[in-house]
């Protein structure tokens, strides 16, 4: 083989190994960073990943909220009427969190099936639930909800 095709061959596989690299690196990091969607049913009969981010919504369950009079801490549940998820967050709640209302929180789910949470999402007007949320829910939901 003539040295020049050869030097040429080589600055080509070369280019390529370097692409696929890149390639398989980007795909890594994207794969880490999705925040999959599970409703309380879901995570109950063992879908979710656990130690692994994940996004869980469903209606907060009514007396279910409890807050710490010393801290941000606060615990709750959120159903999607066949099964509960207890949520657990350290900040600030949303101005519009509040029981009977749909949410949406992000944060990892440990081995008990508790879900410590870094973000709550809250619904933002009287007519709108996130279309996940909208979707486990949907034919699920008591017939007194609804009327509200």
């Amino acid at each position: 083989m003539n040295p020049k095709r050869k030097q040429r061959l080589y600055l080509i596989l070369g280019l390529v190994a370097l692409a696929a690299i890149a390639v398989g690196l980007t795909l890594y990091s994207l794969s880490s960073n999705i925040n999959l969607f599970f409703s309380p049913a879901q995570i109950a009969s063992g879908e979710a990943p656990v130690d692994r981010q994940i996004r869980a919504g469903g209606m907060v369950k009514a007396g279910s909220v409890k807050r710490d009079s010393e801290s941000l801490d606060v615990s709750f549940m959120v159903t999607d009427y066949e099964s509960d998820l207890e949520v657990r967050y350290s900040g600030i709640l949303p101005d519009l969190f509040r029981e009977g209302q749909g949410v949406v929180v992000v944060g990892e789910l440990n081995g008990n099936g508790l879900l410590r949470a870094d973000q709550v999402l809250a619904k933002h007007d009287e007519n709108y639930m996130p279309p996940e949320v909208a979707e486990a829910l949907k034919g699920k939901m008591p017939t007194e909800t609804i009327a509200k």
